[in-house]
């Protein structure tokens, strides 16, 4: 019993923790997806869930001012993954996540800004290796214009076209970026996210091959010895067992035997008495 006992709990254990890695997977899998990051008041953003495989739905939250709540769409009819808003207010501005039980994804900044320029930057965080764009906008006209771009509030160019392309983005070129326009203004800051490129495991050797099957033939050698072993005393337990009870019921026989045969002397010894 106590070994049973052991082995479903284990087992319990082991389910448990394929369950809470299945979960674990499920939120990182998870991409909440804006159309953009900053955008101008009274002007619509459409956000996404993306790329999770949740059976419970994911619904965009969002936290504005401290206070956490659904993302209720204002502009079209949206399932509960999306949120559509429009006209936009500084007050939408905020941070938005998806969200499914106690799953919930990555979290981006979406600024509303009143003012007349916005940069537009990458929404998702950004490989390395990649190129990135940058472009700088203006609200009232869509002609190109002179910009200045700032990373961490240094800055690092100057465009006559608006955009700036950043070539093959590193750890280094992760921050805060925003951009100005001498007629206009400068737009809010937004945030850069570079993350570092899947490193592929390389093919096992010859030799470490090799290694694995000599382990594995050893440990298999090993739990055949370990069975064998068991079985040897759990025969040797049962025979000396079966050689207990019959030396035991030997002993009551003969035990047996000599009670009697002392019970018929003294029978025959009472009776010649009487004589």
């Amino acid at each position: 019993m106590e070994v049973t006992a052991l082995c479903v709990t284990l087992y319990i254990k082991v389910l448990m923790l394929l369950f809470a890695q299945f979960h674990l997977n499920s939120a990182q899998d998870a991409l909440i997806v804006p159309t953009k990051l900053q955008v101008f008041e009274y002007s619509s953003v459409s956000i996404n869930c993306q790329g999770s495989n949740s059976t419970t739905g994911w619904t965009v939250m969002r936290k504005i001012k401290g206070k956490v709540g659904e993302c209720v769409s204002t502009w079209l009819t949206t399932p509960v993954s999306s949120c559509a808003i429009k006209p936009l207010y500084s007050t939408d501005g905020g941070e938005y996540w998806c969200e499914a039980g106690e799953e919930r994804s990555n979290a981006v900044n979406i600024t509303i800004t009143g003012g007349s320029v916005i940069l537009e930057s990458p929404v998702l965080p950004v490989t390395e290796g990649d190129t990135v764009t940058l472009c700088c906008r203006s609200k009232t006209t869509s002609s190109a214009l002179i910009a200045d771009f700032y990373k961490d509030d240094l800055l690092i160019g100057t465009s006559s076209t608006g955009e700036m392309i950043v070539h093959s983005v590193s750890a280094s070129d992760e921050g805060l970026y925003r951009c100005s326009i001498s007629e206009f203004g400068e737009s809010p800051q937004s945030w850069l996210a570079v993350r570092a490129v899947p490193r592929e495991t390389p093919p096992p050797s010859d030799d470490s091959c090799h290694a694995y099957l000599i382990l594995r033939t050893t440990f298999s050698i090993v739990m055949v010895a370990l069975l064998l072993l068991l079985v040897g005393l759990l025969h040797c337990g049962k025979l000396r067992v079966t050689q207990i009870v019959t030396v035991t019921h030997s002993q009551a026989e003969t035990t047996a035997t000599v009670n009697k045969t002392g019970e018929s002397v003294t029978e025959d010894t009472e009776g010649g008495v009487s004589l």
